[in-house]
C-alpha cells in the first residue's frame, strides 16, 4: 500500500503540471496576440495621426491664403477709397464748395 499513494500524488502532480504547461502555452499565445494588437492599434493611431496633421496642415494653408486675400482686398480698397476722398476734396474745392463736417 505504500507505493499505492506515492504513485497517486506523482498522478497529481503530473495532471497538475500538463494543465499549468496549458496555461502557460496559452498565456503565451495570448500574450504574442495583444502584443500583436497592441503594434496595430500603434500603426492605425499613427497612420490617423499623419491624416490629421495634413489635414489640419491644408486647412491653416486655406486660412492663411483667405486671410491674405483679404487683406489685399481690404488695403486695395482702403487705396481707392482714400483716392476717391481726395479727388472730392479738389472737386469741392474747385467748384468752391465748403468741405464737409464730420
Amino acid at each position: 500500500m505504500t507505493d499505492e499513494p506515492e504513485n497517486l500524488t506523482k498522478a497529481l502532480l503530473r495532471k497538475i503540471d500538463k494543465k499549468v504547461d496549458a496555461v502557460e502555452a496559452r498565456m503565451m499565445t495570448m500574450e504574442a496576440e495583444l502584443g500583436s494588437q497592441i503594434n496595430s492599434l500603434r500603426a492605425d493611431v499613427a497612420s490617423d495621426m499623419i491624416t490629421l496633421e495634413k489635414r489640419l496642415g491644408d486647412q491653416i494653408t486655406g486660412l492663411r491664403r483667405a486671410v491674405i486675400e483679404y487683406h489685399s482686398s481690404a488695403v486695395g480698397h482702403g487705396a481707392l477709397l482714400s483716392e476717391f476722398e481726395e479727388r472730392l476734396r479738389r472737386l469741392e474745392s474747385h467748384v468752391g464748395l465748403p468741405p464737409e463736417r464730420r
